[in-house]
């Protein structure tokens, strides 16, 4: 990715916000490296070099600066087609930092040769995979040590350097300090919450997008309070609770101490479910008109693939409300009691493995009707044997078409699946009522006519017609 080093000066004397996860500037005279929005006092020009990435800053031999912390940038969305590989394994580093990772697993989950993908981080991110995956280790590790009290051996574990020892040589080569002194006089102590902040690039719809969570919320999984959303969380094999609340250019997030070693991938299922890379110009410029009047509007993702796979299922042909009784009934059947600060969240939804393991008797029990059943237990099956991908980076064609394949998941179904697990952008439920509805009830083949005009961000525009119909009903209440 070719920069502008004049541009990304101006926009760092400026402090402009919008070039801040896109752009990091290396200062020579301190060997620190910053974002565009730091208030440190502006170095000259001639002593200023420019990365793409935090990871590029760092393989260029910068350490990052105590004050802005780069490892609290927002990310980024991906506008084309080779970014949204590259995009898609970078997400896949972030939430699975703490396991082993190798180019050829990453290349094989996005579907791509292992020389395409260290082609696509050059081009992209200006390293190589490996470069990326250490800095990421070293900023969660840099911020967990920050934010937490959690003990040093801990924090290597959740980062992923698997020994106190790896994580202080690490921190000594590239950061030429201690882990220890980014510690603070007082931390709280290891068995309380951890707190965390994540930035995303304005402007969001923080209430619209709860809205959409809270009329889908699963009884005993989540809830929404207050414009609070909270949920019970199985990663890792680990299992705890966290609560997210908006703040200033960010959102709030409280995750529960047994959480610890699943930090990565329970920060990365937040920005997945409130979809915080998304970059709202872009879209609104691609959508016009119809995104002008919501410019903040999200696409939801989903904190848990077949937790949000098995409820759209189960949502086919009837209502929002009847489906979340039936997603209800059925996590009080097969999901696992929870201890949480919250009593109306006491539930895990079950693994793909415990649902795959059931019988259609056992589901069809629920008031769900067989065909239904048959379908939830193939799912879950494909998920548990590993066949089926559903979170984003997952090859979306191939993913689409495993999905149809299975008897009783139609297009429809599968986009919505595509939309929300895979966080897809032009994911296009065909036939959709609410968007026919918002567009003048026009048949589906014209809807489709005029959806065109919306890649490659038809998912959002299909939250805008939706959201239109609700903003007609109370105009006319």
């Amino acid at each position: 990715m070719e920069l502008d080093p004049d541009r990304c000066y101006d926009a760092f004397t400026a402090h402009d916000a919008r070039f801040d996860g896109r752009v990091f500037v290396g200062v020579r005279s301190t060997g620190i490296y910053c974002r565009p929005v730091c208030r440190v006092r502006t170095p000259r020009r001639s002593v200023c070099t420019f990365y793409v990435s935090a990871a590029a800053a760092e393989a260029a031999g910068f350490r990052p600066c105590l004050r802005c912390r780069p490892e609290l940038a927002p990310g980024l969305s991906a506008m084309d087609a080779s970014a949204t590989l590259a995009h898609a394994a970078a997400g896949l580093i972030d939430a699975h930092l703490a396991d082993d990772l190798s180019v050829a697993s990453l290349a094989g989950k996005v579907g791509i040769t292992d020389r395409h993908l260290r082609r696509l981080f050059r081009e992209h991110f200006g390293v190589a995979p490996a470069d990326y995956l250490r800095t990421r280790r070293l900023l969660l590790a840099k911020r967990l040590l920050t934010d937490t009290g959690l003990p040093v051996t801990d924090v290597a574990a959740a980062a992923g350097f698997g020994s106190l020892r790896a994580l202080e040589a690490a921190f000594q080569r590239h950061y030429r300090m201690v882990p220890s002194a980014l510690r603070g006089p007082r931390r709280p102590g290891a068995d309380d919450a951890l707190h965390f902040t994540l930035s995303y690039r304005p402007p969001l719809d923080y209430a619209r997008l709860v809205d959409f969570l809270a009329g889908r919320t699963i009884a005993g999984v989540e809830q929404v309070v207050d414009g609070e959303y909270r949920r019970s969380v199985r990663l890792d094999g680990v299992r705890g609770w966290l609560g997210v609340r908006p703040g200033k250019a960010a959102l709030e997030v409280t995750l529960s101490a047994s959480l610890a070693a699943a930090v990565p991938a329970a920060l990365a299922g937040v920005r997945r479910l409130f979809d915080l890379d998304a970059d709202p110009a872009a879209v609104t410029q691609a959508l016009g008109p119809l995104a002008e009047a919501r410019p903040g509007l999200r696409l939801p993702g989903a904190f848990d693939g077949i937790e949000m796979a098995v409820r759209a299922v189960l949502g086919q042909q009837i209502t929002v409300k009847a489906a979340r009784t039936l997603a209800g009934r059925f996590t009080a059947a097969f999901g696992t009691a929870l201890d949480t600060p919250w009593a109306a969240v006491n539930t895990t939804f079950p693994t793909a493995e415990r649902i795959a393991a059931l019988s259609v008797s056992q589901i069809a029990e629920l008031g769900v009707i067989r065909r239904r059943a048959e379908v939830i237990i193939a799912l879950a099956a494909a998920v548990a044997e590993g066949r089926l991908m559903l979170s984003p980076g997952a090859p979306v064609q191939d993913t689409i078409a495993q999905l149809q394949a299975l008897p009783g998941i139609g297009p429809w179904t599968a986009h919505y699946i595509a939309m929300r697990a895979l966080a897809w952008p032009d994911a296009y439920p065909d036939g959709d009522y609410g968007v026919r509805a918002a567009l003048g009830m026009c048949s589906a083949r014209e809807a489709r006519q005029q959806a065109e005009a919306w890649r490659p961000w038809r998912a959002y525009a299909v939250m805008h017609l939706w959201a239109s119909l609700g903003e007609a009903e109370e105009a006319t209440s």
